[in-house]
């Protein structure tokens, strides 16, 4: 596939991607960063609208649009200024007067079903202020998704039809049951005929001009999830557990994304016209898998979005993560810069699993044989004995204990440390001569839900009432008392843990909120505080799921996650007083969060440092774009933190620990420490997130990989590692070794350990990957 079809942007941001051409059935390009995903987005938007001022366009929602909106933007409103002409002279853009966007034609993609278009989670709502709005486009010439002006049976609204938002599908083909599932059922019909309308007020158009569209966990293209008829049109659908999780946060929880159908248009809408310009675009190395299926596979209803092998203008627009695992990046990575151990390592462990053959079993054949094993200098069988060995230290430092050490543990979100690095933890924590703090960077409140804090809010109250709440009786609670004890709510919580006594354990909750309450809206009685909670209540009742909450019930949160954390810690005698809550300003609940600053967010780490003076320091080290932007919000804080005192202080004997979690995984090459987990190290994990983590039992926001709680994945992961491990060490080394630790051996953890030079190359090379240049 050649490069003829490329506009001038397009081969503009080509020639300077270090690639030279693709081996995929779709061609794509590759760019170094967001934000430069963002502007190659903009400009070859406003070059096919230049060419068609009067066309039909679809663009998408989420956060992935962010940089495609912010550069469309700023070139309209900057078209004439010297800055924005050098911007489009550099890449390739070479209209000189400015595109009429007023022109173009609208047509969204998809909608949850029901949902009311004035609630800032809907995609209608995204629709009208980010592209009708902030565009410029006329309202009048955009086919949008509005459930209040789909028609339904007897001329009802949605909430009389489907009170509880819940549409059963079923009665399409069966029997309504009961006079609403007869009203139901003809609203169902009338939906679909809309849905039947929409799709033909497409086509009348002649079809999507310019598609723009991210791909999702599963693959999926607009709400087309894998499975999908790639003949599909425009229709009320279910959807599956990967984009019910993904749809999690927007809704407020997988309780009710599970149960919330869909609009979208079909992969055969989409594909309807020929000429059409089709683009995905995707950031981050969590999209590298389902970018690769996309890409390096015929059509196949699987891979939704290999139904855009239908178009010759069909693109992918990449960063460097999303197609980190392309056979032509692989390839790349191989071939390109000096070959290193990392690269050897890389090699001999995939081929492992490629082939399910023990390392101790690889043959000089097998090395030969392999693209990229046959690459190493000098292969031979020494090759895998020195690979071997080179697990087997990895493992050795990871079983090896500390002295004198101050551990400062950091987390972007409460539970991120145990998920990444909890057994690692323990066995240190043993060492009396160890001392440990725990730093958790933001308050976590997007992750707790409405019905949650409702409920414990009530049980408050109803405690209150009762008299269980007997600090409340303390002649100073109000104006200091409520400031102390925190640890005695923690031992008496754990107390209850240990008895099995559920009810003095949601006493134990209601102790801390009660203090919670008293701080955040500083009442002055216990009369003051039920009516305060009774307010609450109601502001919670009068809000819609996934509504971002005032910043009161945000603080209210985060303080019963902040509990959550002292919880695990005090396991092991850890004290309230070494856990740091900064609640980082960066957090606030929005779409498009802000970059850390100095002042609100850099500055507390690095007081923080000064005070602790860590030894040890642990941080999530995810690559580019792959777990939550909190992620990456948080290290790039923690780095600069650490360059400010680096500048004041000589900290090059501190080491940094990189882990991960359920977000993003290491490759094993990538970790230079393994640390054995056993079956009891496993067991604690999740005694202690069930009991601990009271917000996270439920799995109200899961990961897209697992349909159930993070502990769960957690030690799915570490089994998976272990068994790669075992592929390079065979079982015997661990059933048969000499210590009861290894024989003890059922998971896995990597993780990363660097010198602060390291680390801090490491966040600039990373910082350049995500923010470049906007």
């Amino acid at each position: 596939m050649d490069m003829k079809s490329f506009t001038g942007v397009e081969k503009s941001f080509f020639s300077r991607s270090g690639r030279t051409g693709f081996t995929t059935y779709l061609p794509y390009i590759v760019v170094p960063n967001i934000p430069s995903l963002g502007l190659l987005t903009s400009l070859r938007f406003l070059e096919w609208v230049s060419e068609n001022p009067e066309g039909v366009v679809s663009l998408p929602t989420g956060k992935t649009p962010e940089y495609f909106i912010k550069w469309t933007i700023k070139l309209l409103n900057e078209w004439d200024k010297k800055e924005t002409r050098k911007i489009m002279d550099e890449n390739g853009f070479i209209l000189k007067k400015k595109p009429q966007i007023n022109g173009i034609r609208f047509v969204q993609i998809d909608e949850f079903y029901p949902i009311d278009p004035r609630q800032t989670n809907s995609f209608y709502n995204y629709v009208i202020n980010f592209y009708i709005k902030g565009f410029g486009l006329d309202p009048e010439r955009a086919l949008l998704i509005n459930s209040e002006e789909i028609p339904l049976a007897e001329g009802k609204h949605y909430t009389e039809v489907f009170p509880d938002n819940l549409i059963d599908l079923t009665l399409r083909h069966r029997e309504p049951l009961t006079p609403l599932e007869k009203i139901q059922q003809e609203s169902i019909f009338r939906i679909d005929n809309w849905c039947m309308e929409y799709e033909n007020k497409v086509r009348e158009m002649g079809g999507i001009g310019f598609f723009l569209g991210g791909i999702g966990p599963d693959g999926h293209i607009g709400f087309n999830i894998r499975g999908s008829d790639h003949n599909s049109t425009t229709r009320l659908t279910a959807t599956n557990f990967e984009t019910q999780a993904a749809a999690a946060g927007d809704l407020g929880g997988i309780e009710i994304s599970r149960n919330r159908l869909v609009i979208t248009i079909g992969l055969g809408t989409i594909t309807s016209n020929p000429e059409g310009v089709s683009i995905i675009f995707a950031a981050g190395e969590s999209k590298a898998g389902v970018v690769r299926d996309a890409l390096e596979n015929k059509p196949d209803n699987l891979y939704p979005a290999t139904v855009l092998q239908r178009q010759k203008n069909a693109r992918f627009y990449l960063t460097e993560g999303a197609a980190v695992q392309l056979n032509d990046s692989i390839e790349k990575y191989y071939r390109e810069g000096e070959w290193t151990f990392e690269k050897t390592e890389r090699a001999i462990y995939d081929l492992c699993l490629k082939i399910n053959k023990y390392a101790h079993n690889l043959t000089l054949e097998d090395l030969k044989n392999d693209r990229y094993c046959s690459m190493i200098p000098g292969v031979s069988l020494d090759t895998v004995r020195e690979v071997i060995e080179s697990t087997k230290k990895k493992i050795e430092a990871g079983g090896s204990n500390e002295y004198n050490q101050v551990f400062l543990h950091t987390g972007p979100h409460h539970d991120d440390i145990m998920l990444g690095i909890f057994p690692c933890i323990i066995r240190q924590l043993r060492e009396k001569s160890n001392t440990f703090y725990f730093a958790i960077m933001t308050s976590g409140f997007t992750s707790v839900t409405n019905s949650l804090i409702k409920e414990l809010l009530l049980a408050t109250l109803d405690h209150i009432k009762k008299g269980k709440i007997q600090m409340l009786n303390y002649k100073d609670f109000f104006e200091a008392g409520y400031k102390i004890k925190f640890d005695k709510d923690v031992a008496h919580y754990l107390d209850k843990v240990a008895d099995n006594d559920e009810e003095g354990k949601l006493r134990g909750v209601c102790h801390r909120i009660t203090r919670a309450l008293v701080d955040i809206y500083r009442v002055k009685s216990i009369e003051e505080l039920t009516d305060t909670i009774e307010k609450v209540v109601k502001v919670l009742d009068s809000s819609y799921s996934g509504e971002k909450n005032p910043p009161d019930i945000q603080k209210l949160k985060g303080m019963l996650r902040e509990f959550e954390e002292e919880l695990v810690w005090a396991h092991y005698g850890v004290k309230v007083q070494n856990i740091e809550h900064l609640r980082l300003g960066f957090y606030t609940g929005d779409i498009f969060t802000p970059l850390p600053e100095r002042k609100r967010d850099i500055e507390p780490i690095l007081n923080l440092l000064k005070r602790v003076k860590p030894t040890v320091l642990s941080l999530v080290l995810d690559p580019e774009g792959s777990g939550p932007d909190t992620h990456y919000k948080v290290l790039q804080a923690i780095a600069e933190a650490l360059r400010q005192w680096k500048s004041e202080e000589d900290i090059s004997s501190l080491r940094i620990i990189g882990y991960r979690n359920v977000w993003y995984k290491f490759h094993p090459a990538e970790a230079n420490v393994f640390t054995p987990v056993s079956l009891n190290s496993m067991a604690v994990l999740d005694w202690s997130f069930r009991n601990c983590y009271i917000s996270q039992v439920k799995a109200s926001f899961p990961s897209p990989e697992h349909d159930g709680p993070f502990n769960q994945l957690s030690q799915k992961i570490w089994v998976e590692q272990f068994k790669r491990v075992q592929l390079i060490l065979g079982k015997d080394f661990f059933y048969d070794n000499e210590s009861p630790k290894i024989r003890a051996t059922h998971g896995m953890i990597y993780y990363k350990e660097m010198k602060v030079e390291e680390f801090l190359k490491y966040a600039r090379e990373l910082e350049k990957s995500i923010e470049g240049e906007f």
